[in-house]
């Protein structure tokens, strides 16, 4: 990848493209214009601690030639101005109308690249992202488009649920513990996420639907345990809701039978 690469030939130095806002803006010439974008098919963005993650940004231009294609992609933080995701200067356009044409990018983010991109813990750089983009018509004309669109890159996360004993007698009283962590870019491992909200779900035997039990708060480590009296059997599970930084996410069940 290119960001790879920089860092390497510079020995050490910052590693990708550290991508920075000049200001809010659109300038060019012609006619040819951005009419839309979608990041990721819609979807968040979830980086983890090993993966790379790739993922398209297609964006529908317009001008009265016909479209060329894409000159230049970027994208980064709103807040912080700067961002770690890479693109290759590849895109492909499919023509819908004389007029009109999708064209992709991919973007990448590799955890190895994150902790080397800036001089901060990188964790901040979770949130809300933009999308630049310069678009060029066949007939010469160009755009440079800024804030065409925005998304969330967010911190995965880890949930466990464990229940004990997993076989009891009607009407008895069963724990449930489990842990909520979340990526940290800088050391590339996960850490405990204290202080979320978490709610315990329950799922009887025979169907097809959780529910909500009730909702417990992490410890100081992400830890979670509650008691619960339990009536059937059935499957329980944590669920995650996620945060502006920080990936939804919902545990494997956990299968407790009566005697």
């Amino acid at each position: 990848m290119r960001g790879r690469t920089a860092w390497a030939a510079a020995g050490g130095a910052v590693a990708l493209v550290l991508v920075t806002a000049t200001g809010a803006h659109a300038e060019g010439r012609g006619d040819v214009r951005v009419v839309k974008t979608v990041v990721n098919g819609g979807g968040n963005v979830i980086v983890g601690t090993a993966k790379a993650i790739r993922y398209p940004v297609d964006i529908t231009v317009k001008d009265n030639s016909g479209v060329k294609g894409l000159t230049h992609v970027s994208t980064f933080n709103r807040t912080r101005l700067y961002g770690f995701a890479d693109w290759n200067d590849d895109s492909s356009c499919t023509k819908k109308s004389a007029t009109t044409s999708v064209c992709r990018a991919t973007l990448t983010i590799d955890p190895a690249w994150i902790a080397d991109s800036d001089d901060i813990d990188s964790n901040k750089l979770a949130g809300v992202w933009q999308i630049n983009a310069t678009v060029k018509a066949n007939d010469g004309d160009y755009w440079i488009s800024d804030d065409i669109a925005e998304y969330k890159v967010k911190r995965a996360a880890q949930l466990t649920t464990v229940i004990a004993p997993e076989k009891v007698a009607k009407n008895a009283k069963v724990t449930v513990t489990g842990k909520l962590s979340r990526a940290n870019w800088e050391d590339r491992k996960y850490h405990g996420f204290p202080g979320q909200q978490v709610k315990l779900q329950f799922r009887k035997k025979g169907s097809a639907h959780y529910a909500t039990v009730k909702t417990v708060t992490t410890g100081n480590v992400g830890q979670l345990s509650t008691k619960v009296t339990v009536t059937s059997a059935g499957s329980w599970r944590w669920y995650f809701p996620g945060t502006t930084t920080t990936s939804l996410k919902t545990s494997a069940g956990d299968t407790l039978d009566l005697k």
